[in-house]
């Protein structure tokens, strides 16, 4: 069995299509399509059930998938092993980054990581904690910082740090209170926001909160993108509910006000998001893997909290 061909039949499984796993693979589709048809001939099986749609593992392909990651990751390994003989780790690891925290983590994240791991490669896309843990699932992406990432069977998350959630507001509307002053859940539900569709982090807690308390969010504006809802409030179209680090690695930090947002009852806890690392638990990670999460762990925590 050709290691390359089932390193294609595995892309091609877990995103379920040629053409996407051609441009992962970055090879020729009809290149691909022959040789995980080759590794069809000679299992003697059909792997893949081909339709106008994309590709999915029949019954025989889900059980090469199974076995195939296992032996990938294996092949992977033994790479690393003898990198580490002569003293380096090595491999490709994909991370997955929200963009509020890529401004702040991209730069030195890649400046330490070159110095820690020079024969290894890093891949870093900016994405929505949504598409992102979907991503992690499908084998795009090796680990992943998502918001309040909901429970799932194909990945497993561990908290990394939790962020207050502010109500910012444009500086000197009339609307703004001092900085600092909390803003309660009820007063919240009375202001037109610019925030997120669905199923966006923040959107759900804001929604959820306010739930709790029979009334929901008024919604001015559905905009996917920090930088849009921050001009939109800057030009005086509605409130935002985001992090600390979100305005303050905007554009215009001081065009804006921030209030922290609490419950209604009295000495009620903050609204807060949650910030988690996310690995598969479909595919175990690599040495270079390992070393990248604690990587991670230790510049995440010092300049997001800073931040």
């Amino acid at each position: 069995m050709d290691l390359k061909q089932l390193e294609y039949f595995v892309r091609v499984a877990e995103l379920g299509s040629f053409t996407r796993a051609a441009i992962a693979l970055d090879v020729a589709q009809p290149a691909l399509s022959r040789q995980v048809r080759l590794l069809e001939v000679e299992l003697r099986q059909n792997l893949l059930t081909r339709n106008g749609r994309g590709a999915s593992p029949t019954e025989a392909g889900k059980l090469l998938l199974e076995h195939g990651r296992g032996i990938l990751h294996q092949v992977e390994r033994a790479r690393e092993e003898l990198g580490r003989v002569r003293g380096a780790l090595a491999g490709r690891v994909a991370i997955g980054l929200p963009p509020s925290v890529a401004k702040v983590l991209t730069v030195p994240l890649i400046r330490e990581f070159r110095r820690r791991m020079p024969e290894a490669t890093l891949s870093i896309t900016e994405g929505l904690s949504a598409a992102m843990q979907e991503s992690l699932a499908h084998g795009r992406l090796d680990i992943a910082l998502l918001y309040n990432a909901t429970a799932s069977t194909d990945t497993e998350s561990t908290l990394l740090l939790e962020e207050d959630l502010f109500l910012v507001q444009r500086q000197g509307d009339a609307s703004s209170a001092p900085l600092r002053q909390p803003v309660t859940l009820r007063e919240l539900a009375s202001l037109p926001l610019v925030i997120p569709s669905r199923p966006n982090a923040i959107r759900m807690i804001v929604e959820a909160e306010l739930a709790s308390l029979g009334s929901p969010p008024d919604i001015a504006l559905e905009i996917d993108g920090v930088a849009a809802i921050l001009e939109l409030v800057a030009d005086g179209a509605g409130s935002a509910v985001l992090s600390r680090n979100a305005v303050h690695t905007s554009a215009r930090p001081k065009a804006f006000s921030m209030r922290p947002i609490v419950g209604s009852g009295p000495g009620a806890p903050r609204l807060r998001s949650k910030l988690s690392m996310a690995v598969s638990s479909q595919r175990p990670a690599t040495l270079t893997q390992k070393a990248m999460l604690e990587l991670i762990q230790q510049t995440a925590k010092s300049l997001i909290s800073a931040n």
